[in-house]
């Protein structure tokens, strides 16, 4: 374990900075140690594959009509056969599957799909000439449960992604992602699992992203792209880390389907709202190509600090390619690349925007990957991945910027290697794998001050700086799966290796046990996960620097440890009536150096912290019903209470800040402690071509930290008196928040797998003023969109 340094009290002079980013290439030792990791193995990330052949009873093959659906993962697939009666349906949630086959003159075929494993199903399906007194019996209820599940997993289902989206362009995944239980935002869609601070693991088409991926910080998904959603906070499996308060999987790769089809996407609404998207893929016997585009614009990108809405207008593009072909029976690979990028307005508060301030920022980012996936024989699988990402964030400044101008390019280019091994034996799934990074990290950071009142005396007027780190991560793990009849055991070993400013490693376990009573239509769940969680790589070398020590005559600088920690959780998963799923979960996590976010000076610029320790317990429940006759929806409820622990263990404090957290024990609700959220969602179905949706959230405040000497009158000028009046200063607490939301579509023609639809969306309809976080900016003082609305049309061909 590390241990911390001692303060140090320093001042010297800075020097002038000029940086330039440039491309860092790999040594020759890590290259030749990416070549020897490829024999290592590297995960699926919990999606396996289906591959169905279809012929009657002589042998002779029949295109056929394949449906594929699981209530338990909200997936429902249709597709056609090729002329050879074959088809494969790819990047499907581990769950319980009713697979349907038809073809014209023959009786339809039903059964039950069990994907738990990486490792491909191979179904063939015998088709008989129909007679009278031949009927389906298997119905979509039996996928309800997934017996042998681990953990509660939520996932979101492609018509669900396509209906409930945000009016705030770039904001629908995490949308989608927050109404789950245990997740809340604080201000610009940050997300905050079961309370953790920068712990979000974004899987995108198997590729692992751990930074920040709210719209402040990098560009994000449109949900236009989307395909499918699970979002994982329990039981996590040995090949994810890092970044473990929640998991999100996101897919957006496609079922390789012959010929051309595509869809795009084109609305508008209030603040100046304007979004398209266009996609096409071409599709051969064994090969598929995929393009498409996407942009956005709008007058109110972030949550601003204030009612007035300054200065924040925004907009985001994004083009991206991907290639899949099928080499033979065994080998498959696929190539996709993407380029998207951000530009924004910092929101100004009332003072400055009186003094004109204007500050801008932007994030580009290019990634590529490289798969390839091998069968070695029915029950094996070897994947392996390549994958190389830029990303980058800037800040710059007006001359009239209050109180201080501030200009900020910082970035990293990340390569990423990893393999794995599936294997699926008998009672036995198991899997092997391996990762690598190696990521070079800049950061230039230059300010001049413009107002010394805001600023501790003695605060230097102006300050550059300049450093450069390198990132090298390694991990390996292991796990089994052992199902014995309505008895599944899971147990996963991972070690990882960190090395950025400090250097720490660690072995982590995790166990899981589901018990499936059938007479009950019930799961009983209990897992443990040990987890070794990094620091947020946002100006952590600004925060770790000797430069930052003259900025004042006091300075706490600590390098920011890891933060382990130990998940408890127990649960169910209950059938109701065969139309309902209840699921329920009662944790329990506690934390050494819990990890924490704090902004440099009046800059808006966030960095990482860490505290002693911290315990965040709670329940997370939902009532799902995925349909019955016409109505769909959902009802779920989170309690939680998280308490840190002080001192201080890691990041940087300046003058007043640092004093007084070094040998204090004091103990304090964490920042993302909202006790109490619900939130439910009810859709109708009024015609085959009409639906209708309500949904309703509801937050009961989160934690407000003022100084004691903090005059409300300042703030009402700084904040306008509607702000102040939502904020509870006796209890500490932002007062609840409440939105109503109403959504509606029609499709306006339908032929086949061709469609155009035309959807609207009513946020917030009581107009109701909802502050999330107060006093700051990003990490403070946020307040949610009044009534607004937008109007999308869609087409499918």
């Amino acid at each position: 374990m590390v241990t911390n340094p001692y303060a140090e009290h320093v001042i010297t002079q800075g020097s002038d900075v000029r940086i330039e980013y440039s491309n860092v290439k790999c040594s020759v030792r890590f290259a030749l140690f990416l070549i020897g990791a490829s024999y290592l193995a590297f995960g699926q990330f919990e999606t396996g594959e289906v591959r169905i052949s279809v012929t009657d009873v002589t042998g002779l093959a029949l295109p056929s009509t394949l449906t594929l659906v699981s209530e338990s993962s909200r997936t429902s697939r249709e597709s056609k056969t090729n002329d050879s009666g074959q088809f494969v349906f790819q990047h499907l949630p581990f769950g319980t599957y009713h697979l349907t086959a038809r073809h014209p003159g023959f009786s339809p075929y039903s059964t039950i799909v069990d994907i738990h494993s990486a490792v491909p199903r191979d179904i063939h399906v015998q088709l008989n000439i129909k007679t009278a007194s031949t009927e389906v019996v298997v119905s979509d209820t039996a996928t309800l449960l997934d017996p042998h599940r681990t953990g509660v997993t939520y996932s979101v289902g492609s018509q669900q992604i396509g209906e409930q989206q945000s009016v705030v362009p770039g904001r629908g995944l995490l949308d989608l992602i927050d109404d789950q239980p245990g997740w809340l935002f604080e201000g610009n869609g940050v997300l905050h699992p079961r309370g953790s601070e920068y712990q979000t693991l974004f899987v995108v088409d198997g590729v692992p992203m751990d930074e920040n991926r709210s719209p402040a910080f990098s560009p994000g998904l449109d949900t236009a792209e989307i395909s499918g959603l699970s979002v994982t906070t329990g039981n996590i499996p040995a090949e994810y880390g890092r970044k473990l308060g929640g998991v999100v999987e996101v897919t957006t790769s496609q079922d390789i389907r012959q010929h051309f089809h595509g869809s795009g996407e084109f609305g508008g609404g209030s603040f100046g709202t304007e979004s398209g998207f266009l996609s096409g893929s071409y599709g051969w016997q064994r090969s598929a190509l995929t393009l498409s585009a996407s942009g956005n614009h709008t007058d109110r990108y972030l949550d601003p600090p204030v009612l007035g809405n300054y200065t924040n207008t925004g907009t985001s593009s994004g083009i991206f390619a991907a290639f899949d072909q099928d080499l033979g029976e065994a080998d498959r690979i696929h190539l996709a690349i993407h380029r998207r990028q951000t530009s924004f307005e910092v929101p100004n508060e009332n003072l400055q925007q009186a003094a004109g301030q204007l500050q801008n920022r932007n994030a580009p980012e290019d990634l590529g990957q490289a798969a390839w996936t091998h069968q070695f024989r029915a029950q094996a699988l070897l994947n392996v991945r390549a994958v190389v990402e830029d990303l980058s964030a800037n800040l710059w400044s007006n001359p009239f910027s209050t109180p201080i101008i501030a200009q900020q390019q910082r970035g990293f280019r990340r390569s990423y290697l990893n393999a794995n091994l599936s294997a699926h034996k008998g009672k036995h799934t198991f899997q092997a794998g391996g990762d690598a990074i190696y990521a070079p990290v800049t950061e230039a950071l230059q300010y001049r001050i413009t107002n010394p009142f805001y600023f501790d005396p003695g605060t230097p007027l102006s300050f550059r700086f300049l450093d450069h780190r390198l990132d090298r991560e390694q991990a390996l793990w292991a796990q089994d799966t052992l199902r014995l009849g309505n008895l599944t055991l899971s147990a996963g070993l991972r070690w990882d290796h960190y090395s950025v400013i400090i250097h720490d490693h660690a072995f982590s376990p995790r166990l899981g046990l589901a018990w499936y009573l059938p007479r009950a239509d019930l799961v009983l769940r209990f897992s443990y996960d040990r987890v070794f969680q990094t620091p947020a790589l946002e100006n952590l070398l600004l925060a770790s620097s000797p430069q930052v020590d003259q900025l004042s005559p006091e300075v706490l600088r600590l390098p920011v440890p890891t933060s382990p920690g130990n998940y408890l959780e127990a649960g169910f998963s209950k059938g109701i009536a065969k139309k309902l799923r209840l699921d329920a979960s009662f944790y329990r996590r506690t934390f050494g150096n819990f990890a924490d976010d704090d902004v440099f000076l009046n800059t808006g610029i966030s960095f990482p912290i860490a505290f002693h320790s911290a315990q965040i317990r709670g329940v997370d429940v939902k009532l799902d019903l995925p349909v019955w006759k016409n109505i769909s929806g959902y009802l779920s409820y989170s309690h939680m209470k998280g308490i840190a622990q002080l001192p201080v263990v890691g990041g940087l404090f300046l003058g007043s800040d640092a004093e007084g957290v070094l040998g204090v024990t004091d103990s304090f609700p964490i920042s993302q402690d909202q006790r109490n959220t619900a939130r439910a969602r009810l859709r109708y179905q009024v015609r085959p071509r009409v639906w209708v949706a309500g949904a309703a959230q509801y937050g009961s405040g989160l934690p407000v930290e003022l100084s004691g000497d903090t005059d409300i009158s300042d703030l009402e000028t700084q904040y306008g008196p509607q702000i102040i009046s939502r904020v509870n200063f006796s209890a500490g607490r932002v007062r609840p928040n409440f939105s109503l939301d109403l959504s509606a579509g029609v499709d306006l023609w339908k032929h086949e797998k061709s469609a155009l639809r035309l959807q609207g969306e009513i946020e917030n309809l009581t107009n109701r003023v909802n502050v999330i976080d107060f006093a700051g900016l990003f990490s403070g003082t946020a307040v949610l969109p009044p009534r607004s609305g937008n109007v999308r049309l869609r087409f499918e061909f």
